[in-house]
């Protein structure tokens, strides 16, 4: 070869391995980065022509989410049930984001780059299906939790004690997921009222009212300070912290049990007890029970709230050992702020016997091929309380559905229901003078004797009671997941 010839051989030579550099350098080595690059609009084009996985419901066959084929051969995000499960599925467009359950398990539902023979296909990009999503959610008894909500604002969570899963995550007012792939449709949710976007299971914080005296009842028979019978003063008001406490309608009681105390739900004796198991073993128990952390469930960690006591005109929560008004936050009150999940799993933990499982949405994931790839398995939270803790718990929850307590209006025939009340104060409506509206709950666990639900229901700005308000739609719910009968 003469040297002419060798001399642009060579140069061919450097240009080609130039070429391959600098190639590989975006489409390899820096890919990465140039995805990231807001400029960049590419990642979207492509995601177009990739047929996201389904998300379905628990029995399979119940489709959530789905990517409908458009012409040009790109793929649209399609929600079958609109509103019904924005919540927990939340939404996916190319080019305005993603969240919820779309965002959480998108490495799965947008598919991953095949196992390519040649560097052309790994240049191109190509991408394989995306895989399955199945949820642990139930369809009818979403239904009916978003019929008893009636449009109110709040939320229902149902859980299954014994695995964590999740059957029913709704909350009000809730938007319709296909609105988001157009500039006016986003328009349109961000002018609804009352915050739509805001995820009201793990994302909204409300006092918890009464319902959080299953907590101090936990820590109080756990630690063996006090037990079902102990006797205490339910005489109203007392001092709590330099100010009088009293009871519902000022009602003054003598000498009462405390299984007395959670049926009729006598403020006076739970502060007490808060009191008298001191600050440091409630803390305990609120740790054990998810308080102060962001629950682990499968959704992004923007979208979950802690539950904590918050102080005015102090950043973050503050401890119960650092000073808050420890006989008021033993009765759900005193800066106490919870998610409608976080007292639901409170329930949970009594009804599994004090074992707490992790709360989750996603049941498993299968492949284009029909494959199960991966199943989520129950995984513990935490051991709350002794497994005769729990039942004696249990059993004073049971009282007040059943033994004329404040949750009577959620009974079942032929089925035991055990729950807990609350009706707090709520201060946030301000076309409201003087807090004279109610954030109402109810909490519970059924069949008592063998739990297979456990569920929270609360509503804001209401005229009313959690025993009248939100414990029907708790027993509408049951219902629907097959727990008791109607007749």
């Amino acid at each position: 070869m003469n040297k002419p010839i060798a001399r642009l051989f060579s140069v061919v030579l450097v240009m080609f391995a130039l070429l391959v550099v600098f190639t590989s350098r975006w489409t390899i080595f820096e890919a990465s980065a140039l995805k990231a690059n807001p400029n960049n609009e590419r990642p979207g084009l492509e995601a177009q022509y990739v047929q996201r996985g389904e998300i379905v419901a628990a029995d399979q066959t119940t489709v959530l989410a789905q990517s409908a084929r458009q012409s040009g051969g790109i793929y649209e995000r399609e929600y079958p049930f609109g509103p019904l499960f924005a919540a927990a599925i939340g939404y996916y467009d190319p080019y305005n984001g993603r969240r919820g359950l779309e965002a959480y398990r998108n490495g799965v539902l947008a598919g991953s780059p095949q196992q390519q023979s040649s560097i052309v296909d790994q240049l191109e990009g190509k991408r394989t299906s995306g895989d399955e999503v199945v949820t642990t959610l139930d369809e009818h008894a979403q239904q009916v939790a978003y019929a008893g909500l009636a449009g109110r604002p709040g939320a229902v969570v149902a859980i299954v004690p014994s695995t964590g899963a999740i059957k029913v995550f709704a909350d009000d007012p809730t938007y319709n997921p296909n609105d988001v792939k157009t500039a006016a449709g986003l328009a349109r949710i961000a002018k609804q009222p009352d915050g739509p976007e805001v995820n009201r299971v793990t994302g909204a914080q409300y006092a918890p009212g009464s319902t959080f005296k299953v907590v101090t009842a936990i820590a109080a028979i756990d630690t063996g300070k006090y037990t079902p019978d102990s006797v205490l003063s339910g005489k109203s008001p007392i001092i709590v912290s330099g100010q009088p406490l009293a009871n519902d309608s000022g009602t003054s009681y003598g000498e009462v049990t405390l299984r007395t105390a959670l049926t009729q739900s006598i403020n006076t004796v739970w502060a007490q007890v808060a009191r008298g198991v001191g600050a440091p073993t409630l803390q305990t128990y609120m740790n054990r029970l998810g308080f102060y952390s962001k629950l682990p469930i499968d959704l992004p960690s923007n979208e979950v709230q802690e539950s904590g006591v918050r102080v005015p005109g102090r950043a973050g929560y503050l401890p119960v050992t650092g000073g808050a008004d420890l006989g008021r936050v033993g009765i759900g009150e005193g800066g106490l702020e919870v998610t409608p999940l976080q007292m639901a799993m409170v329930a949970a933990a009594v009804a599994d016997n004090g074992r707490l499982m992790v709360p989750h949405l996603t049941k498993a994931i299968v492949n284009s091929d029909g494959q199960t790839v991966q199943t989520i398995a129950p995984r513990l939270y935490s051991t709350v309380m002794k497994p005769s803790t729990a039942k004696q718990v249990g059993l004073m929850m049971d009282n007040v559905v059943n033994d004329g307590g404040t949750g009577t209006a959620a009974a079942l025939p032929g089925v035991t229901v055990a729950g807990k009340t609350g009706t707090a104060q709520d201060c946030t409506n301000p076309a409201v003078p003087a807090c004279a509206l109610s954030q109402v709950w109810f909490i519970a666990y059924a069949p008592a004797e063998h739990p297979k639900i456990a569920i929270a229901v609360t509503m804001e700005h209401q005229n009313g009671f959690g025993g009248t308000i939100a414990a029907p739609i708790a027993k509408d719910v049951l219902l629907a997941l097959g727990i008791g009968s109607s007749g």
